[in-house]
């Protein structure tokens, strides 16, 4: 089964008031483990960075100049990730983005619908507990430490981690269960080697004690 992580940067938090997305970053899985497949591409917003926005993911607006607009990549954007579902933390606030941005292009907008919402997911896990990506991390012990920028594409492989776990996580063995399977089986035949039967008669030494046990009780009922 694939499925595609999905992340994006933005210049604010609503596209209908001005704001834009700066940052696509997808990453392929096959059965809820990464393939090594990815699709990143930085986006010139053609509007100023406010600074809260760049705290957050660090994009200046002089570094994105140098990159194409949304609709020079929107194309690749949509080949890439197919009719496939898109696992995506919080997949409203992504979504919401990526149909402005590709209605303003003439292009289809995304079913909400193939949206798989890891937020909800972990709502419904963990009730009253945090779910941003760094709790989540925490809590699955995910290595977060180089998430300096809510970087798209670093954010997907943190998000893959997390939706693995949360879909049950890698069963122990796996791998090992898998490699077994490729390897050959041997069968090794041996000669067995017959022994002749042993006897079980009693001895003469033997039967003498029986007779004189016999001779002991008072009309036995049987008799070698």
């Amino acid at each position: 089964m694939r499925e595609i992580v999905l992340d994006t940067e933005t210049t604010g938090l609503d596209p209908f008031a001005g704001h834009r997305i700066v940052e696509i970053a997808c990453l392929e899985l096959h059965s809820h483990v990464p393939t090594g497949e990815t699709f990143r591409v930085y986006i010139n917003p053609e509007r100023d960075m406010p600074e809260e926005a760049e705290r957050v993911h660090g994009l200046s607006v002089e570094f994105l100049a140098e990159h194409p607009v949304f609709s020079e990549v929107a194309q690749a954007f949509l080949d890439f990730i197919g009719d496939d579902p898109l696992v995506i933390h919080n997949a409203q606030f992504d979504l919401k983005f990526l149909n402005a941005e590709l209605d303003a292009c003439g292009l289809p907008k995304i079913d909400v619908s193939r949206g798989i919402d890891t937020v909800a997911i972990a709502r419904q896990r963990f009730p009253g507990a945090q779910v941003n990506l760094d709790a989540l991390c925490r809590r699955f012990e995910i290595d977060n430490s180089s998430r300096t920028f809510h970087g798209a594409l670093l954010d997907c492989e943190l998000l893959a981690d997390v939706y693995l776990e949360l879909s049950g996580g890698r069963q122990p063995g796996f791998d090992l269960n898998a490699a077994i399977k490729q390897q050959p089986s041997e069968h090794v035949s041996a000669e067995r080697t017959l022994r002749p039967a042993r006897t079980h008669g009693a001895s003469d030494e033997e039967l003498k004690a029986h007779d004189a046990m016999l001779e002991k009780l008072k009309e036995p009922i049987w008799h070698h």
